[in-house]
This record gives structure tokens, sequence and C-alpha cells, in this order.
């Protein structure tokens, strides 16, 4: 099966088990805050690991030691269940911290 655009009931329903997330511009978005900057530079390391072995690479900023996430899925120009599975995996890393 491809890869195919998320619906919007699909959106909402991420949303409502993620009620950190939002939707913003067409794009899911985070901002997570951590205690300092090496604790938020080991999540988006540990990010990293995990998007680079997923082939999808999230768009980011960080400062001191806030990370500012965004998600979309080129290829489908939106949100896909890559974007879903990422955000999940993003959460499951910044738990243990």
């Amino acid at each position: 099966m491809s890869l195919q655009q998320a619906t919007q009931a699909d959106i909402e329903q991420f949303l409502q088990q993620q009620p950190e997330w939002q939707l913003r511009d067409g794009k899911l978005y985070r901002n997570y805050l951590f205690n300092n900057f090496i604790e938020a530079f080991a999540f988006m390391t540990e990010v990293a690991l995990y998007a680079e072995k997923a082939n999808h690479h999230p768009e980011w900023f960080n400062v001191y030691k806030t990370v500012r996430i965004e998600l979309t899925t080129h290829e489908v120009s939106g949100i896909s269940e890559r974007d879903f599975k990422l955000a999940t995996q993003m959460e499951r890393l910044a738990a243990k911290r």
C-alpha cells in the first residue's frame, strides 16, 4: 500500500490521543521544554537516530532547553502515518527525561 495523506478524521484522532500536539499551517506542531540544553540536545540526538532509520526527518528548531517540532510528509504534501509514528516516538523519548 502506498503512502497516503491523512484524513481530517485521522488528524483529529491523533490530536485527541496526543493533546500536546497541535495542527498549525497544515503541520503537526509541538514545543518540548527540557530542564537544560543537555537534555534537549540528548532528546534531539535520539530523535535523529530514529528518524534516520525511518527515513522521515522533522523540521525542528532548538534554543537552549526548548525544541520546536513541525512534522509533515513532503511525498504526500501533508500529514501522513509517518508523522503520527514519529510524533509518538518523540513522546516516548521525551517521557524518559
